[in-house]
């Protein structure tokens, strides 16, 4: 059984793509999902290793080890490809230049996050039946990607972000995946099947969930030669996002 594959991209594959790679199969194994994870940058700046700053933030939000080398997309990774995730909607366009059939299963991380937060589980209940927090159910959950709290701190303007303290970094304890209910792909279907057939689902519901004002929230900053602040906050964005997006894979790639 093929595992599916999943692909990161950004500019110069050292900060955002490496670190969203990293946390992406962090959040994966954590939920023994079998899947391939990798990236590649736009304008790589091949076999360089992940800025120091970039490899910092992975370890404390989790990831197994940051060993990492640049290296340029291609056409051909991108067809190899069954879900690709970049940084920003510049990014997107390059890669669907590369290989224009990849627009079906090409999408910025952010906008992947937020698309698979709006599309509820057939075993979820009605969002109006969930209970408030109090005494029976505890605090309610961490805002995610398709929260107004999470698209306000994505929006916060680099410049003013320099100006802030750094946002806390989220322990690995404190911030575990949400794991979805486990519905196994049946014996007789790939994993790569039951995950292209999720990824195009989620595809198809693109329209029905129009872009963020400002369109920007579906991008992702550069953080590289920024302050230490900028890239605590990018760090942050991009864990909410893999960490919603990992749950969110857990019914096509739980293995049985």
């Amino acid at each position: 059984m093929s595992a599916p594959r999943i692909l990161l991209v950004c500019t110069g594959n050292i900060c955002r793509s490496p670190l969203a790679e990293q946390l992406l199969r962090a959040r994966c194994d954590a939920l023994g999902l079998l899947v391939e994870v990798h990236s590649a940058g736009t304008r790589a700046m091949v076999a360089s290793p992940m800025t120091a700053e970039a490899a910092a933030l992975s370890l404390k939000h989790g990831a197994h080890d940051t060993e990492h080398a640049a290296r340029q997309v291609t056409e051909q990774l991108v067809g190899e490809a069954d879900l690709i995730l970049t940084a920003t909607r510049d990014h997107r366009r390059e890669v669907v230049t590369l290989l224009p059939k990849a627009t079906r299963y090409t999408f910025t991380l952010n906008q992947f996050a937020r698309l698979v937060s709006a599309v509820e589980s057939p075993s979820d209940p009605p969002s109006s039946s969930i209970p408030g927090p109090g005494p029976e159910t505890g605090p309610s959950l961490e805002p995610g990607p398709g929260s107004p709290t999470w698209a306000r701190r994505a929006d916060v303007p680099t410049s003013a972000a320099t100006a802030e303290s750094p946002l806390p970094v989220v322990s690995q304890q404190d911030r575990q995946p949400v794991e979805a209910a486990p519905q196994p792909a049946s014996a007789t279907q790939p994993a790569a099947s039951a995950f292209s057939a999720f990824v195009a689902s989620i595809a198809a519901t693109r329209g029905l969930h129009p872009s963020p004002t400002p369109a920007t929230l579906d991008d992702i900053d550069d953080p590289f030669r920024q302050s230490v602040v900028v890239y605590t906050r990018v760090a942050a964005i991009i864990d909410d996002s893999v960490t919603t997006i990992a749950a969110a894979l857990a019914p096509a790639l739980r293995q049985s």
